[in-house]
């Protein structure tokens, strides 16, 4: 007689991935809802038959992956879900928010002539101090601060845009309607970086709060460079997202041909 093999052993997951588990589950079916404050970790540990230490790991992994965040003795909370933006297509900020349901408002912070600095000159293909428009929005998502934007334009493009209702409308629209210019294509440059002051005024977070920064270039359709921007997104509040395929070819100076960082 023959008898089978005993089984393997199943290895139960550690108790702090089951307690993550858990608790993400809660909230990505919405159970939990965003801003709805979370058992205290003495519950937690009183719930789970966990110790402390391990509570807070389980906590960490979730603040990590932007599903908690913490509030100085008030407790810890769940996160709204990020909004966020595809880059696959050329779009402005509005337009695609207000595809999603979001409702949009821009606060003009600055409008005016300068010359242009070095790198606003290369990128625009002028010669350094030629007079170019300068403006700076705050964009507020369903009334909330969520990016500031720095866009430069050669000065004829931006009198143009300087008599349209920068409140509500985007650039890119304003470029295409109002002036008359067809736009082609976008290069990006994405990275992080802490806010300074003056950005974390804009975007009312605290001084050296992380921040998505992305620096574009777009050009019109003939591939004339019209529109040089840096962007500045809370880290906490928004994302990009962009499809990857495996076999478009395509080299490194055709995606970031810009020189230098932001």
């Amino acid at each position: 007689m023959t008898t089978s093999p005993p089984s393997p052993r199943l290895h139960a997951p550690p108790l702090y991935e089951r307690i993550k588990g858990t608790l993400r589950e809660a909230i990505l079916s919405g159970r939990a809802a965003p801003d709805t404050l979370l058992p205290s970790e003495a519950a937690l540990c009183e719930q789970f038959g966990a110790s402390r230490i391990t509570v807070r790991q389980a906590l960490a992994d979730l603040q990590n992956e932007g599903l908690i965040f913490r509030r100085h003795g008030k407790g810890t909370f769940v996160s709204a879900p990020k909004a966020f933006q595809n880059v696959t297509a050329l779009q402005g900020f509005a337009e695609a928010m207000s595809a999603q349901g979001h409702s949009i408002h821009n606060r003009v912070l600055r409008l005016e002539t300068v010359p242009a600095p070095m790198d606003v000159a290369q990128a625009l293909q002028l010669a350094p101090g030629t007079p170019v428009t300068e403006l700076h929005r705050a964009r507020l998502l369903d009334r909330a601060a969520v990016s500031l934007e720095v866009t430069w334009l050669p000065e004829a493009l931006g009198r143009v845009v300087a008599r349209a209702d920068l409140a509500t409308r985007d650039v890119f629209l304003v470029l295409e309607q109002d002036a008359g210019v067809p736009l082609g294509h976008a290069t990006l440059a994405i990275d992080a970086a802490l806010a300074d002051h003056a950005t974390a005024a804009a975007l009312d977070v605290g001084a050296g709060a992380p921040i998505l920064r992305v620096e574009r270039l777009t050009h019109d359709a003939h591939g004339k460079p019209i529109d040089f921007e840096r962007l500045y997104f809370r880290g906490d509040t928004f994302q990009y997202r962009l499809r990857l395929d495996r076999h478009v070819a395509a080299s490194a100076q055709s995606i970031f041909p810009l020189q230098g960082t932001v």
